[in-house]
């Protein structure tokens, strides 16, 4: 027997233009539930809670909450109505203290003759983040610099602070390592207990089994079917998503190491980012993938951008092939590549179009006679990229931010691809990516391995490094505590052990 609907949604439809984002959406959300919201990217998932959210109007349809109608106007609207939201993109003010942002649009409720008391503020948060047991962070610190993890827990305290009935997470998962991501859980269960309901997204389909009560796939903007997560299976899920029967395995078959260990592609000696890492040394070889996993503040994130020059090293050395590299210029000039954590802001150009990112690494390669810089071969460039990576899209003069995430990591990988690299730095390569996506990541990186390329693959997901590495580095408070090759000890257990 079903409990009381606190939401519910009827003949829901939205389009933007000519597409139809959603289509007819029947949605119904229970009291004490844990509701998961699946589907490919461009199913209409973040439409639909956009406007739950109130971020979006509906074109027609209806949504009652609590048995009234519901009709949210903005953000703001809807937290007053106590439904609460974390995005998938972040959605902090950098320029801003942590503390600020967890009262954005609030912080009148700390003013006095209108001069804010940031001192109440802070306290604010403060007792949010211990409420909610979630790891604390300098509150008086900006935004701007924290790591993508710090941001979402900013997010994830805003959204708690406001006492929601209704809390909706997309794709906050996959940006959380993994004790942060059991803090999540924990949270989840607790919020549960009290009655109070969730909506979460995400594209890892064994996670929404394990957290959710009841599954929606959504396919092509419409409800493809409603599953309880008890009784599904990753294969059901998989085949609602897409319409039919997935086969074949995601990550490599082979259960034993496969590369030249005759030719060393990078070697780090010794690598000290201070307050971050200290003393990190290994190699890595032509055609091998090394993983590198650890909790929050183990340093993994930190290692990629310090091999890449974009931390500057207290004291070590990074040397590809021989050559020391000492600045993200010379690491672009030795042919590698860095695929940053957070793609739309460290790594992309979201206002640019999709041309000019594919082209942007390429340039010096591309700059012809007397320095100039041929434009119809960058597009040309641009254009076989997009064709060779199936990015979804109009026409190469689209915008990045009309993208979906597959497709704009389509697109930060494929501009790195498009260059005779050596070695490729993937930090979180499919974090906001659906299934189908996955698969074609992993796709490339096989493809990458087979042809001699190094690739250090740095994940939050266990489950990704164990699948795709020859060797695991894992790390605990910015120290390398083991590197684990792959065979028999290729556990999560094994790793958690060292991890944790």
């Amino acid at each position: 027997m079903r409990g009381d609907i606190i939401l519910e949604i009827r003949g829901l439809n939205k389009s933007f233009g000519p597409t139809a984002a959603n289509r007819n959406i029947d949605f119904t959300l229970e009291r004490g539930e844990i509701h998961g919201l699946i589907g490919e990217n461009g199913s209409g998932k973040s439409t639909l809670i956009s406007q739950i959210a109130g971020l979006y109007g509906s074109d027609s349809g209806t949504m009652a909450l609590n048995g009234a109608p519901y009709v949210p106007r903005s953000p703001l609207e809807a937290n007053a109505k106590r439904v609460s939201m974390v995005m998938q993109e972040l959605g902090v003010v950098a320029s801003l203290p942590a503390g600020v942002n967890v009262f954005l649009g609030r912080t009148k409720e700390f003013s006095k003759f209108g001069i804010v008391s940031l001192k109440a503020l802070n306290r604010a948060a403060e007792e949010q983040f211990e409420k909610w047991e979630l790891p604390k962070v300098d509150l008086h610190a900006l935004a701007d610099g924290m790591m993508i993890e710090t941001r979402k827990m900013i997010e994830l305290v805003r959204a708690m602070a406001v006492d929601p009935e209704i809390l909706i997470l997309d794709e906050i998962t996959q940006s959380l390592s993994y004790n942060n991501r059991n803090k999540l859980y924990e949270l989840l269960k607790k919020f549960k207990a009290m009655g109070r309901s969730a909506v979460v997204i995400t594209h890892d389909v064994e996670e929404l089994i394990e957290i959710t009560d009841r599954i929606t796939v959504l396919r092509d903007g419409a409800v493809a079917g409603v599953l309880d997560s008890v009784n599904t299976t990753a294969d059901e899920v998989k085949r609602l998503m897409v319409g039919r029967e997935i086969s074949g395995e995601y990550y490599r078959s082979d259960s034993e190491p496969s590369f030249d260990e005759t030719r060393t592609v990078l070697s780090a000696r010794g690598l000290t980012v201070e307050g971050e890492v200290r003393d990190v040394s290994f190699d890595v070889h032509a055609g091998e993938i090394l993983g590198f996993c650890g909790i929050s503040d183990s340093g993994i994130h930190t290692v990629g951008r310090a091999l890449y020059g974009l931390e500057k090293l207290t004291s070590g050395r990074v040397l590809l092939e021989g050559r020391e590299l000492k600045s993200p210029t010379c690491a672009l000039r030795s042919n590698m590549a860095y695929v940053p954590k957070d793609r739309d802001n460290d790594a992309l150009m979201m206002g640019a179009s999709i041309w000019e990112n594919f082209a942007l690494p390429s340039v010096t390669e591309l700059t012809g006679k007397a320095f100039f810089i041929s434009p119809r071969r960058l597009r040309a460039l641009a254009r076989k990229m997009t064709e060779k990576m199936s990015v979804k899209c109009r026409d190469i003069f689209q915008t990045m931010t009309d993208l979906s995430g597959g497709n704009k990591q389509k697109v930060n990988l494929g501009r790195w691809l498009a260059k005779d690299i050596k070695l490729l730095i993937l930090d979180c390569p499919t974090r906001g990516v659906d299934v189908g996506v996955k698969a074609y990541i992993y796709s490339l990186m096989k493809d990458a391995k087979a042809e001699g390329i190094a690739t250090i693959l740095i994940s939050d997901e266990l489950t990704e490094v164990l699948g795709m590495s020859d060797r695991l580095c894992v790390m605990k408070d910015g120290v390398l505590k083991a590197i684990i090759p792959r065979g028999d000890e290729f556990t999560e257990h094994s790793l958690i052990k060292v991890m944790v």
